[in-house]
């Protein structure tokens, strides 16, 4: 039970910190983080509970990452729901809360509420066929990073960062397209609470990311089999 506790909270603080930063900090230009700021957030949260959980759990914080895990053989098939479920409350959780403290502002409205989306609720206007594809090639990307950091060939204690700075960039990459998900527990635990369709579209933001995380597990897989 200690680690999917453990998953819970660190996706609890992904979803706190990262969408946090987009619903409270990034409404306000005059404090400049922008899209920038918001991404790099994202990463921090990863980054940080890496070093924090990551001994107990592997500190997944997203059924992408656990589902491309267990595709690459590095996860077992029977902790694949009890992390996945874990996950989905605490990114619910925290967006209860992001929402308790976001709405405590006069004249609040939830809006988008750092919600993922396509066609219309995408930030640029992507159609639904481009969110898919940025959402599965960023996910794949995103595995084949974490499966290479968490190698046992590669540089001992490092993987956090490289991690953390993976999601960042995607997030640079990402965001004016789908607002970034990459992450289906994300997804679903702000579109709760969203006054917009988001709810309707999370489908994709279930399906795009598990693909792309089994296909990014597998590719790497393939790429060092030959040196094992």
């Amino acid at each position: 039970m200690k680690k999917y506790l453990a998953e819970l909270i660190g996706t609890f603080w992904l979803v706190l910190g990262g969408c946090g930063s987009a619903v409270l900090a990034a409404a306000f230009p005059e404090l400049g983080i922008g899209f920038a700021g918001v991404a790099l957030a994202f990463g921090l949260t990863v980054l940080t509970m890496a070093f924090a959980i990551g001994h107990i759990s592997g500190c997944h914080l997203n059924p992408a990452v656990s589902f491309g895990l267990w595709a690459g053989g590095r996860f077992p098939a029977k902790d694949l729901a009890p992390y996945v479920i874990a996950q989905v409350i605490g990114a619910v959780a925290a967006g209860a809360v992001l929402y308790v403290i976001a709405s405590g502002q006069a004249g609040w409205q939830a809006g988008g509420f750092a919600t993922n989306g396509y066609d219309a609720l995408s930030p640029g206007k992507y159609s639904m066929m481009a969110v898919l594809v940025c959402e599965v090639v960023m996910t794949a990307v995103f595995l084949f990073v974490i499966m290479g950091a968490t190698d046992k060939r590669a540089p001992a204690g490092f993987a956090p960062i490289a991690i953390g700075l993976c999601l960042t960039l995607i997030h640079l990459v990402s965001i004016p397209v789908s607002n970034t998900s990459v992450n289906p527990a994300r997804s679903t635990g702000v579109a709760l609470f969203a006054q917009t369709g988001a709810v309707g579209q999370l489908w994709l933001f279930w399906l795009a990311p598990i693909v792309g995380g089994i296909i990014g597990a597998v590719v790497y897989k393939m790429v060092a089999t030959n040196e094992d």
